[in-house]
């Protein structure tokens, strides 16, 4: 499965999913951003019990204060539609599997 691109037109599938969800919030400008990048595009595509989602603060800023994304990259995870875990600055991969899976 794919990264899904998330703007505030198809948040709420985000919101309903019964998978748990990662979000990458992230801008194209930011040297760490660049970094995790590719290490979400892979968890996307090997673990499609996930849904993998980027969000770029640049062009969606409501949902990042939705989200109190003050740092970026931040990752959060949710399950069920709630905030189970939120990771700011560039992670490993290991890292953002045990969010997943925790």
């Amino acid at each position: 499965m794919s990264v899904k691109v998330i703007n505030k037109e198809n948040f709420n599938e985000v919101l309903t999913s019964d998978k748990p969800v990662l979000l990458d919030f992230f801008a194209t400008w930011c040297g760490p951003c660049r970094m995790v990048s590719p290490i979400v595009d892979e968890i996307a595509e090997e673990h499609p019990e996930f849904l993998v989602c980027k969000i770029d603060v640049d062009e969606e800023p409501e949902l990042a204060a939705e989200f109190d994304v003050s740092s970026i990259p931040t990752l959060v995870v949710l399950k069920e539609g709630k905030v189970a875990e939120v990771s700011v600055g560039a992670r490993p991969k290991p890292h953002i599997l045990r969010m997943l899976e925790g």
